[in-house]
């Protein structure tokens, strides 16, 4: 919010008053309030060198409302309880809806040169304004792998409501600080497909406007990784755990071994019987031989 700004935010402020009148001025909460004001709000809306002079015309227009009397039978410069309580509270309604609304008059932009078109209260006629800050919108830092898409953004939030504005140039800054234009045009953002460790550096975005001086100006650093490794997934076999093709062996199925079973007691029995019988046959041969 620039000086020419000032008459607007206390005819806002002033036309709050209207339906107060009175002295509304004598209530601490209105005195509270107007502090929060100066301290808090204005902080965030208007530059540091205006503070003063803003605060010193709306605590004049507030002062100067108790000389106004309401009707030809009041007095001026007094009032009762109740009445300077209706008034303050309404004051003070008007004033929170101004501050909670976070409304700013212009020159949103933080940083850059911004042209915006503006109704002048004094004549009612619209002008451009040029909402001048530090042309250098600071720098980022973009981190990439190596064959993927480096894509850097120069577009700030109020490059869309400004006037005047140009190109979006994009340079490759070199050690030597030399640079070369890599593209110009329209588009806010550079992009590039599979970047390689060469593309790594220092890119600066300019975006031009008609006053012959850049509006903005941001820098990139380009970090570019390694490659990213990706982990192959098997596709899944078609074939059952339990089916394998007709002359194919199963090399990746774990051998089985057949475990030995113990004999039953029978056929222990059995052939011990058995065995005595050839014994006993073996024996009586010999016996009836030798005789």
């Amino acid at each position: 919010m620039g000086p020419r700004g000032l008459p607007l935010l206390v005819a806002t402020l002033a036309g709050c008053l209207f339906p107060a009148r009175g002295c509304v001025i004598c209530d601490p909460k209105v005195r509270e309030a107007l502090n929060s004001l100066e301290m808090d709000y204005l902080p965030g809306h208007l530059e540091a060198n205006h503070h003063k002079k803003v605060m010193e015309k709306i605590k004049q227009a507030v002062e100067e409302f108790k000389d106004l009397p309401i009707d030809e039978d009041s007095y001026m410069g007094v009032v009762d309880e109740a009445t300077l309580e209706k008034a303050s509270w309404s004051l003070l309604k008007d004033m929170k809806r101004i501050t909670d609304s976070d409304a700013k008059a212009f020159c949103p932009n933080k940083c850059g040169l911004m042209l915006q078109p503006l109704i002048w209260c004094s004549t009612c006629q619209k002008e451009v304004h040029a909402c001048r800050k530090s042309k250098n919108c600071g720098e980022r830092e973009v981190k990439v792998h190596q064959m993927e898409d480096m894509i850097l953004d120069c577009e700030l939030n109020w490059h869309k409501i400004s006037q005047g504005l140009t190109d979006y140039s994009f340079y490759r800054v070199w050690k030597n600080n030399s640079e070369t234009l890599v593209s110009k045009g329209k588009e806010p953002i550079l992009s590039k497909t599979m970047v390689r460790p060469k593309d790594a550096g220092t890119y600066r975005c300019e975006l031009g406007s008609i006053q012959f001086s850049p509006a903005t100006i941001i820098y990139f650093h380009v970090t570019v990784l390694p490659k990213r490794i990706q982990e192959e997934i098997p596709s899944p076999n078609t074939e059952t755990q339990n089916e394998t093709a007709l002359g194919e062996v199963a090399l990746d199925r774990p051998e089985t071994t057949v475990e030995p079973q113990a004999p039953k007691p029978e056929q222990v029995l059995r052939r011990r019987l058995f065995a005595v019988l050839i014994w006993g046959l073996v024996v009586l041969t010999a016996c009836v031989l030798t005789a």
